[in-house]
């Protein structure tokens, strides 16, 4: 049986909208990929050296990483010689599970490390402009819909109009927001954050912070000294540190995740704007080249468009014009 034909069985046993919102989601990247893919099967009557070199051409494109490339044409050369596959076609069947072999190739975790019985606190960091606020906002969203209790924490003390933007999220949603004035110490605003949440009995305080990459030294000292004080207050927390990734930056992305992952202990990737971009393959050279697994995506502009990241759904939103024409 091929790969399409059990994403297809495993996709229509799906009882929500996720496959389809990552299909949706990712219609640029698609349409992109897809079509190049297309091209290079119908022009080769057989799998040879030059295939792979025009495959390696077509997946760099696509932003999914020169290191992970080169690993992913290595398994697919030693795949096709094991199943004696003579015909293109076959070889985007292979693709599509090499891909998710990738994505969970070690042990890291994709989902959210949410538990019941306690305060779980995620912490939101990333450059300005990419899209932090609303992926918080967005966040708070999805947890109340699950049924949990949510407060928000406006860290981000330094942008104009920072607090006032994750107010107005909070009124969409229905929750709590902590505050103080524009320029106050941002630990001060998690600690009152964190027992705001406790006398709540919230299930779940999602802080915001500043994003100033520029002024790196210091922001860095910042979240330690915000870590410190959640550490203190919520033992073992934080449970998250997520970093907010732009999609549409590629490979620019890939850099701010390398600086942030040194100076921060980050646990996993919202990454952003993933409908905004053709080159949707930056979720597998994250995770590959970098180990941070990807936990969110954002496949569009509605508030219930931030989603928790799944290798297949990503895969089917890739392939999903073959994955429907699969042999029932």
């Amino acid at each position: 049986m091929s790969f399409f034909k059990k994403l297809k069985e495993k996709i229509t046993k799906q009882t929500d909208s996720v496959s389809e919102k990552f299909k949706d989601g990712l219609e640029k990247t698609r349409n992109s990929f897809q079509n190049k893919v297309n091209d290079l099967v119908s022009r080769y009557r057989k799998v040879d050296e030059d295939f792979f070199e025009e495959l390696e051409e077509v997946l760099i494109s696509a932003d999914v990483g020169f290191t992970t490339v080169m690993e992913l044409i290595d398994e697919l050369k030693k795949e096709v010689k094991r199943r004696n596959i003579q015909d293109p076609k076959e070889v985007q069947s292979v693709i599509s599970e090499k891909l998710v072999e990738i994505y969970n190739s070690d042990e890291q975790i994709s989902e959210l490390n949410i538990q019941d019985g306690r305060l779980n606190v995620i912490l939101l960091v990333g450059v300005n402009g990419v899209g932090k606020t609303t992926t918080i906002g967005k966040l708070a969203h999805k947890m109340k819909q699950e049924g949990k209790s949510v407060v928000l924490a406006a860290g981000d003390t330094f942008r104009a109009g920072a607090i006032e933007q994750l107010e107005v999220w909070g009124e969409r949603t229905g929750v709590p927001v902590i505050k103080q004035t524009a320029g106050s110490d941002p630990a001060a605003v998690i600690y009152d954050a964190v027992h705001a949440a406790k006398a709540r009995n919230a299930d779940v305080l999602i802080c915001d912070t500043a994003g100033r990459l520029q002024n790196k030294v210091n922001l860095m000292k910042e979240l330690e000294k915000v870590k410190r004080v959640i550490e203190r207050e919520v033992p073992e927390a934080p449970h998250e540190v997520l970093l907010a990734l732009d999609a549409t930056t590629g490979q620019n992305a890939m850099a701010q995740a390398k600086e942030f992952s040194k100076a921060t202990n980050v646990t996993g990737i919202a990454l952003t704007k993933l409908d905004g971009t053709a080159k949707g393959g930056i979720v597998l050279a994250i995770r590959n080249e970098l180990h941070i697994p990807v936990k969110l995506v954002g496949l569009g502009e509605k508030v219930d468009d931030l989603q928790e990241f799944d290798p297949e759904s990503y895969v089917y939103g890739l392939f999903s014009d073959l994955v429907e024409k699969a042999d029932d």
